[in-house]
Order: C-alpha cells, then sequence, then structure tokens
C-alpha cells in the first residue's frame, strides 16, 4: 500500500487521469495500491445520479462529470479528499456496499481522534453529526467508482473548507433546509491538515489492513 499526499492544489482533470491509469495498474498487478491525500481548487463535480436542479449556481465553480456515483458534491482548499484505489478482488471483498460502509467507518474513526461524533444515517451515504435541536449536518461525503473491482474516487471530509461554497449546490441531493455541511473548524476542533492526515491514515490501517489480515491470501 503506498500513500501520496500532496500539499498544493491538484486539479480535478489531472486528479482523474492519475486514479485511471493507477486502476488499470493495479488490476494489472504492475502497482501498489494507493491512498491518495489532496485537495483540490474551487469546483463542483456530478455523479451519475446528478440532478440538472441541482446546480443552483452553474456559473460560481468549474463543474465536472466525475463518473462516480453519487449527486453533485463541492470540493476546494480546506478539505480533505482521500482518494482509494484498492483491489477488492485480491482482498476477498467484492462487495460494494460493504466497501461503503467501510468508507464510512475510516472515517467516523478518524474524527473520533478528535473526540467528533460521525454518525451513519439509512439513505443518506456520508457522514454526520448531531448539532442540538434535531439539526444534523453532513461532514464528510463518500462517492466511489468500481471497474474490475478496483476502487476509484473515495472520502471527502471538512476541515475547514468556505462553507458557504456549498450554497451553489443541493450536496448530493440533500435539501439544506433539513440538514447542513458543517467542518472540524465550524465544530470548533481547530486542527491543521497533517493531523487530519495522520488520524486517517491511522484509521485506514485499523479498518482496511486489519480486514485485508483477516481475509487471508
Amino acid at each position: 500500500m503506498e500513500w501520496r499526499i500532496d500539499d498544493g492544489p491538484v486539479g480535478y482533470e489531472a486528479a482523474l487521469a492519475l486514479m485511471d491509469a493507477r486502476a488499470a495498474a493495479i488490476r494489472a498487478g504492475t502497482a501498489e495500491e494507493l491512498v491518495w491525500l489532496l485537495e483540490h481548487p474551487p469546483l463542483y463535480t456530478a455523479g451519475t445520479s446528478a440532478r440538472p436542479a441541482d446546480l443552483l449556481v452553474p456559473d460560481r465553480f468549474p463543474v465536472y462529470r466525475s463518473g462516480r456515483g453519487g449527486q453533485y458534491t463541492y470540493h476546494g482548499p480546506g478539505q480533505r479528499v482521500g482518494y482509494v484505489m484498492i483491489d477488492l478482488r485480491r482482498r476477498g471483498r467484492l462487495d460494494l456496499r460493504a466497501y461503503v460502509r467501510d468508507l464510512e467507518e475510516w472515517i467516523i474513526r478518524a474524527l473520533a481522534c478528535f473526540n467528533v461524533r460521525g454518525q451513519r444515517r439509512p439513505g443518506r451515504i456520508g457522514v454526520w453529526v448531531e448539532r442540538g435541536g434535531g439539526r444534523e449536518d453532513k461532514i464528510a461525503a463518500i462517492g466511489v467508482r468500481i471497474r474490475h473491482w478496483v476502487t476509484l474516487h473515495g472520502i471527502a471530509i471538512n476541515l475547514d473548507p468556505a462553507l458557504e461554497h456549498f450554497s451553489g449546490i443541493v450536496p448530493c441531493g440533500i435539501s439544506p433546509a433539513a440538514h447542513g455541511v458543517t467542518s472540524l473548524h465550524d465544530l470548533g476542533i481547530l486542527i491543521a491538515m497533517p493531523e487530519l492526515d495522520s488520524a486517517l491514515r491511522a484509521a485506514f490501517a485499523e479498518v482496511f489492513e486489519t480486514e485485508s489480515a483477516a481475509a487471508g491470501p
């Protein structure tokens, strides 16, 4: 397993090209699995289920068709994106729903390092936090694609992005009247990106490396 961390913003098209090439190499057995942590410049991405009406401000930021599942989401500075390229066949885990749950568990465990209780919600992929008064805000999004059982795309955790930028879309099809978007800094957790990266790396080992060892060769 290789880890790559980019400090500067990475263009979305360049990221897609690297993911595609790496996934093909992983399938061919010529490259290691990869977790890539990065930030993007401000942009919106449209998943395969994106509805045109959910793009509220079409000219605000560039919009990219991503090929991942899901609807519209925002990426930008202050948000840690984690692209995961692993071979589920080699790991003996040919179950897309189980993989998504593993991604959720990865996020939940990383947030727990900062005493933040991330939660799942039926019918709402991603990770949520309770804000009181019955309100729940989304702190992390998940969108994946599987090609020949090699994974692409992954997760996005809000450390300190400009939350107002989410107002140009209906994030993941969830109405802002019912649910909002939050970040670690918005919750008062004033950590830096390297601290989040360390928590993500430790939590990934707990979820995916333990699972891989249990599956056996």
